[in-house]
C-alpha cells in the first residue's frame, strides 16, 4: 500500500466563518483528489493545516507520515514545506517579466538573464505545463489567465514536491480552458507520481481531474463522493 502523504483525523479549526472547519477523516496517497465544498477561505484554512503553517484546535493533522504539531522550529517547517508545491493566487508571479523568467525563480535569482542550466530547467517546466514556445519570451501581463495558471503550476512543481494543493486554481479561467489544464495536471500527477489535492468549487475542473470528486459536508466534516450523473456530462 502506498503510504500517504496527508491525514486528516477528527480535525475541527476555527478561523472567523459561520462554523469552525471540520474534517473528520481524510486520507490522501498518490493520484489526484478533487475536494469540493470549501469556499476561498476555507481552502485557505486547509493548506495552512496541510502544510503545517497553523494547527488545528482539535484533532491531528499529518504531513509525510508525521504529525504537523511535532514541527517545532522554522528550519524544520521549512524543510517539510519545501517537499508541498501551492497552485494559488497568493504566490507572486511578477507581469513585468516574461514566462521562463517567472519559471526560473524556483532555481536561480539571476533571472536578468537567466543562466543557461537554469533556463533549460525553466523551458523544460513550460513544455511540460503546456505553455507553447510562442509564449515563453513574452512579459506574463500580456498573457492571459491560462498562461498564467499554468505557469504557477510550473512553480509548483519546480523542486520535485511530493505533494501539491490547488487553491481554486480556475477561478479566473474560461470554461473551454478548464479541461484542457486538467489534462495537464493528471498527466504531470501521473508522469512524477506526486499526490494532488485540488480544492475547487469548480465541479467541471473536479470531474475533469477526478472521476469521484468529494464533497466536504461542512457540518459534519465528513465526505461523500460526487459522481456526475449522465445528464451532466
Amino acid at each position: 500500500m502506498t503510504p500517504a502523504v496527508l491525514e486528516f483525523a477528527d480535525v475541527s479549526k476555527n478561523y472567523g466563518g459561520l462554523r469552525p472547519l471540520r474534517i473528520a477523516g481524510l486520507i490522501i496517497s498518490t493520484g489526484v483528489h478533487a475536494i469540493l465544498g470549501l469556499d476561498q477561505a476555507a481552502a485557505e484554512v486547509f493548506i495552512g493545516l496541510a502544510t503545517g503553517a497553523t494547527l488545528p484546535d482539535a484533532g491531528e493533522v499529518r504531513l509525510f507520515g508525521r504529525p504537523t504539531s511535532a514541527i517545532t522550529d522554522s528550519a524544520d517547517w521549512l524543510a517539510t514545506v519545501d517537499r508541498v508545491g501551492i497552485v494559488s493566487e497568493r504566490a507572486v508571479l511578477l507581469d513585468q517579466f516574461t514566462v521562463v523568467q517567472n519559471l526560473v525563480m524556483p532555481f536561480t535569482l539571476e533571472i536578468e538573464p537567466p543562466p543557461d542550466a537554469e533556463r533549460a530547467k525553466a523551458e523544460a517546466l513550460a513544455q511540460e505545463v503546456g505553455l507553447s514556445q510562442s509564449t515563453w519570451t513574452r512579459p506574463l501581463a500580456e498573457l492571459d489567465a491560462d498562461a498564467a495558471l499554468r505557469v504557477r503550476l510550473g512553480r509548483a512543481v519546480a523542486l520535485d514536491p511530493s505533494l501539491v494543493l490547488l487553491e481554486h486554481a480556475t477561478a479566473r479561467l474560461a470554461r473551454e480552458a478548464v479541461a484542457p489544464f486538467g489534462a495537464v495536471v493528471n498527466a504531470i500527477a501521473e508522469r512524477r507520481a506526486v499526490a494532488v489535492v485540488a480544492l475547487t468549487a469548480d465541479d467541471g475542473f473536479a470531474h475533469a481531474v477526478d472521476g469521484s470528486p468529494l464533497t466536504l459536508d461542512p457540518a459534519t466534516g465528513r465526505f461523500k463522493e460526487r459522481r456526475r450523473r449522465f445528464w451532466e456530462r
